[in-house]
């Protein structure tokens, strides 16, 4: 990083994160706002992630959707725009200089209304891009960025400020070289919009069977343009898309204590054999075998 101004825009971030997430883990000191500090780094965690963005400061992190990988780092953003099942890894990190991020939850209600306010020219966007993806944090990004780190020394002022900065934020991001993405993901219309309505489906319904035609009717595509458009966006198929969601929520299960028997019917499957089949082929070992691993110390994420 060349510019030292930016340079020490991503200092005083890293200062600002690393004083109020004093402890390991993920911290969020203000709604919308979370700051995270890792000194070491970690293994793949699968998880569901919801639309964010997120900045880091120090060190550098690698998310896998479906087939691809995203490495970034300092000098990068990391822009998530719908619901999405990701494997995460923080990849540089340790006691004497942590991994240092933030990130901000994008409300998909303040997220339209600005739109509803931009100029009209703003308003198209070509269909087949990518629901995640890095681009280069923009110099106006950062500063928005850092204000609503900011706050957190000035408590008094959270109320009334970080919802301006918020749609500031939101702004920047539909303005930058990231707004390609979220305006396919959020238009009014387009393909996009209708594979956003059949993630929010499959989300709400992942434990049923999976019908495409049923599906595709529902957003109001044919079957073949609903395969085509969804593994654009999601680099997932439909079922793909839902199987993680299965197998994500039944480890979540699991770990919160259900047995590996009621894990798999809870999330849909009529087969013991199949979900452990599937489980294993998503993360390395049978369900108990990896609950065991992930309830080890060395396995804390």
């Amino acid at each position: 990083m060349n510019d030292p101004a930016t340079a020490g825009v991503y200092a005083e971030i890293a200062a600002i994160v690393a004083r109020y997430a004093s402890e390991e883990g993920t911290h969020s000191p203000i709604d919308g706002l979370f700051i995270v500090r890792r000194t070491s780094p970690t293994l793949p965690l699968h998880a569901h992630q919801w639309p964010s963005f997120w900045l880091v400061a120090q060190g550098r992190k690698c998310v896998t959707v479906g087939d691809e990988e995203l490495h970034y780092g300092v000098g990068d953003c990391l822009l998530v725009a719908l619901d999405m099942p990701v494997t995460s890894q923080i990849t540089e990190a340790s006691e004497a200089r942590p991994h240092l991020c933030v990130g901000v939850a994008i409300n998909p209600a303040r997220l339209a209304d600005l739109m509803g306010r931009l100029p009209e020219a703003a308003s198209a966007a070509p269909d087949g891009v990518r629901g995640v993806g890095v681009n280069p944090a923009s110099p106006e990004l950062l500063d928005a960025t850092l204000r609503l780190l900011r706050l957190l020394d000035r408590p008094q002022d959270v109320a009334a400020v970080a919802p301006l900065i918020e749609q500031e934020i939101l702004y920047r991001l539909l303005s930058g070289p990231q707004g390609a993405r979220l305006l396919h993901i959020a238009g009014a219309e387009g393909q996009g919009r209708r594979v956003t309505r059949a993630v929010a489906w499959l989300r709400e319904h992942f434990a049923q069977p999976l019908r495409i035609e049923a599906l595709a009717e529902h957003v109001g595509m044919s079957e073949s343009s609903l395969h085509h458009h969804f593994k654009a966006v999601t680099n997932m198929t439909p079922m793909q898309y839902q199987k993680q969601l299965r197998l994500y929520e039944a480890r979540r299960l699991m770990l919160a204590g259900l047995d590996v028997g009621a894990a798999g019917f809870e999330v849909g499957y009529q087969s013991p054999s199949q979900f452990s089949r599937e489980y294993r082929r998503l993360y390395g070992q049978p369900p108990a075998k990896d609950i065991e691993t992930m309830r080890t110390p060395m396995a804390a994420e």
